[in-house]
């Protein structure tokens, strides 16, 4: 599909909702996550939509599919391109992924972090296929939020990282970025993993084993860290774009 096209299909759902409401026709969207996502988000992306026009319930359908785990993503995936959807929605690299694999003709929207590394774009100029959205994450970031924390506690020289190892995006990082990043800060970056809030715990006794001075957190949405974190014995920096991860 070309971008001109694909874009015409997206921006169908925004620049005829008078005339849909009036013929009592329903768009409908598949939103596909990895969990429910939080009552203030959700109440934002209906309050935009309720701006330009469309009311879920009255000209529109939103179906919504929350993966209890990662590994389930394919399955849901399948049934909302089963139900033919004007559009799908992927708030996170995941869903973005398994919506992609999916179909190669509904138009999809994601918003996930180094798109082009993911696989998910040809280009952030030329997204090419059904796909486009919005890259939440500039590359060289993750050093510069370490040097901030760095200089919050001069004196560390271990810091470790949180992430979640079933998120594309951290995987990447970890393995192109922080390795730089130790090397130009003089700093050690040991990684301790979570994949789940109960899984909290066991990452933070890591990192105090390893005499970690403080721990930066790659923000995530499938665990919810950022609701689950109390740990008084870190420093925290904590980086966690909307909906990315």
């Amino acid at each position: 599909m070309k971008r001109r096209e694909f874009i015409a299909a997206t921006m169908a759902l925004l620049v005829s909702a008078r005339r849909s409401l009036a013929q009592g026709t329903r768009r409908r969207v598949g939103f596909l996550a990895p969990n429910v996502v939080e009552p203030t988000v959700q109440k934002a992306w209906l309050d935009g939509l309720r701006n330009h026009g469309w009311i879920d319930g009255r000209n529109l359908i939103i179906e919504y599919r929350y993966a209890p785990s990662q590994d389930r993503l394919p399955a849901f995936a399948a049934e909302l391109v089963a139900l033919s959807p004007d559009v799908l929605i992927a708030p996170n690299p995941q869903a973005a992924v398994a919506l992609k694999s999916a179909t190669a003709s509904i138009p999809i929207v994601f918003v996930a972090a180094h798109p082009e590394r993911l696989g998910l774009v040809q280009s952030m100029s030329h997204p090419g296929g059904n796909i486009t959205g919005l890259a939440t994450f500039v590359p060289g970031f993750t050093g510069k939020i370490i040097e901030i924390l760095r200089e919050v506690v001069p004196t560390a020289s271990k810091i470790a990282v949180l992430v979640n190892p079933g998120s594309p995006t951290h995987r990447l990082i970890v393995a192109e970025e922080l390795p730089q990043t130790a090397q130009n800060l003089g700093v050690a970056l040991p990684i301790v993993e979570a994949t789940t809030a109960e899984e909290l715990d066991i990452a933070f006794a890591s990192a105090a084993a390893q005499h970690a001075d403080a721990i930066s957190v790659f923000g995530d949405a499938l665990p919810r860290w950022r609701r689950s974190i109390v740990c008084p014995r870190f420093i925290f920096s904590d980086y966690s774009p909307p909906m990315a991860d």
